[in-house]
């Protein structure tokens, strides 16, 4: 474990301000045994540099960041406009060796990307201090790093973000702007995310998706990374052709009606 320059700094102060209060007196082993107690009774100062930089992430004025010293926990909590996200991040002895764990404890955002943020937090958090499955031989050695602040940053970059997330197809906000309208999230604001990251209305990514051009796979407007989802497994012949049939009967519908007019 170390210890940050700044924090050693303000303890270097306070055990200054201890030894004054024992002028004359025997210094050394009072100033180690607080010295000793105070990093027992405060194991977060290992990431004290990292919190600092979280803290300064969360401007609202409802977000907040408490400090569970006896837990080793750090809980965040964190708002953009009218959505939220609370989450805890536990940090083990062995920290930075061993990652942190992080858990969200409460949000309103949709189920998906609940599932999304957590897994990717755990994700961050485990590249941080395990080397990867496929090692280019031209990279240095790996050597574990920090995993509190990129995780942190992550989790409040979602909350920030996603409120704001403009649908890539009729730009107009994504999320409803009140989260807690079901009509709003089952119409018009019902969401799909698909693999580029993009967001997209359900009715409007649905209508792109069987309107042509086909040829090569429909393409994300925004980044042009062709798009991915389990609701669309068909390839593009298929949607071609079935587009055919639709334009074929609807040809047909429209001969009808008009001999009988």
């Amino acid at each position: 474990k170390t210890l940050s320059d700044k924090f050693l700094d303000g303890l270097a102060k306070v055990c200054d301000t201890e030894a004054r209060k024992l002028q004359g007196k025997p210094q050394v082993l009072h100033v180690i045994r607080f010295i000793k107690v105070f990093i027992e009774e405060n194991p977060l100062c290992i990431c004290a540099d990292e919190i600092s930089a979280v803290k300064r992430l969360l401007t609202g004025d409802n977000d907040e960041v408490k400090l569970k010293q006896k837990t080793s926990e750090i809980v965040v909590k964190g708002h953009q406009e009218q959505y939220f996200i609370n989450f805890r991040v536990y940090v083990p002895d062995n920290y930075p060796l061993a990652q942190i764990v992080p858990e969200i404890t409460q949000h309103n955002f949709p189920a998906f990307l609940h599932i999304h943020f957590q897994a990717q937090a755990v994700e961050i958090a485990r590249r941080c201090v395990q080397p990867p499955l496929k090692k280019n031989p031209k990279d240095p050695p790996f050597v574990p790093s920090p995993s509190l602040q990129p995780t942190c940053e992550y989790l409040i970059e979602c909350l920030k973000k996603y409120p704001l997330e403009l649908c890539q197809l009729c730009h107009e906000r994504a999320l409803p702007v009140n989260p807690v309208n079901e009509s709003a999230k089952k119409g018009k604001h019902s969401v799909e995310k698909i693999y580029c990251g993009h967001m997209f209305h359900l009715i409007c990514l649905h209508k792109y998706m069987k309107t042509p051009p086909f040829a090569g796979g429909k393409l994300c407007p925004t980044c042009g990374k062709q798009i991915f989802h389990d609701k669309w497994k068909i390839s593009s012949e298929v949607m071609e052709t079935r587009w055919a049939h639709k334009q074929a009967r609807q040809r047909e519908l429209e001969e009808v009606v008009d001999f009988m007019e």
